[in-house]
């Protein structure tokens, strides 16, 4: 096999195995698969793992690792709930504080990490077992139950009259957004540079402190708006919602860094990884998969999307060698 073609299926790998799984999907439930309901259901159910999985590969890309997104996903849709009908907050202040918290966790978590010196997994495992505490203390274990205003609830609403929902648009929207700032603003190339070599970053005058806080407090921020846009999904705070976010968001990041930048994390591979995972899912479950093919295909694509984005670190390292 070529090196032209080998570097062509490493790079566009993933979006020829989302036109192959849609294909064969297709073919084996043409009924079901290949609909506009499906491709509705897709993209409303898995906006909220794709910001997920966005929010986990910002610090990421400075090889640091957020472990307090699924938590801090969980006790902003009951902070959503809550305030609006218990403490009888607006909707639009409720937004507002719940997105500063985002940010101060992110905060919290980028001290502990970047000054204190604590190791990311140490450091945002303890915050997100601290956020889940307060989150069943807020809740007393139960669910929030109450009526959300018009406005708040039309931010999981549909694009106009089209099946289009807001939620895709949304990750579509943070996807740019997050391209431009780490392929394109010195932002990025910090962080890669950070976690690739951090003793380069150093002799260079790169700020680790305040880069990796911030891309802590990013993450922060993007976690809390998933949390918002799920409140508005569901309508009803669930207790126990958000730990089921963790393990799908860090495997569409790995996996998304084994394509389109080979050996890194970013966004477009992560998106593409995340629509992998999604249709084969949906896919799997039309079908007649049994229920616990999801969590057993999340638990073996991590695995390996850890083993080829390492295999794939190492040969970009020796490509870097050779010149």
């Amino acid at each position: 096999m070529s090196s032209s073609l080998v570097k062509a299926l490493s790079t566009w790998g993933l979006l020829i195995l989302l036109a192959f799984l849609i294909g064969i999907f297709s073919l084996l439930a043409p009924h079901t698969f290949p609909t506009l309901f499906t491709f509705s259901s897709l993209a409303n159910n898995r906006s909220i793992y794709a910001l997920a999985a966005l929010a986990v590969m910002v610090p990421m890309a400075a090889n640091q690792f957020d472990l307090s997104v699924a938590s801090m996903i969980g006790i902003s849709q009951i902070l959503a709930i809550g305030l609006q009908t218990q403490q009888m907050l607006p909707w639009w202040l409720v937004c507002m504080l719940i997105l500063a918290l985002g940010v101060l966790v992110g905060l919290v978590n980028g001290v502990l990490v970047s000054r204190v010196g604590i190791s990311s997994f140490i450091a945002t495992l303890g915050t997100g077992s601290a956020l889940l505490g307060i989150l069943q203390w807020y809740s007393e274990g139960r669910q929030v139950i109450g009526t959300l205003a018009p406005a708040y609830v039309a931010l999981a609403g549909r694009v106009g009259s089209t099946v289009i929902p807001l939620a895709f648009v949304y990750v579509l929207v943070m996807g740019a957004l997050l391209w431009i700032l780490l392929e394109r603003l010195p932002f990025g190339r910090f962080l890669y540079v950070l976690g690739e070599n951090p003793r380069a970053a150093e002799l260079n005058g790169i700020a680790s402190t305040k880069y990796v806080t911030r891309a802590f407090m990013l993450s922060g921020l993007i976690a809390a708006f998933a949390g918002l846009v799920l409140q508005a999904q569901l309508q009803v705070g669930q207790s126990t919602v958000g730990q089921e976010f963790l393990l799908p968001a860090f495997t569409g990041a790995l996996l998304g860094a084994t394509s389109i930048r080979p050996g890194r994390t970013n966004v477009i591979g992560t998106l593409l990884a995340v629509a992998v995972l999604a249709v084969t899912v949906a896919g799997l479950n039309q079908l007649g998969a049994p229920f616990f093919v999801e969590p057993l295909f999340n638990g073996l694509m991590l695995v390996l999307a850890v083993g080829l984005s390492v295999t794939a670190a190492r040969r970009r390292e020796r490509q870097a060698t050779r010149r």
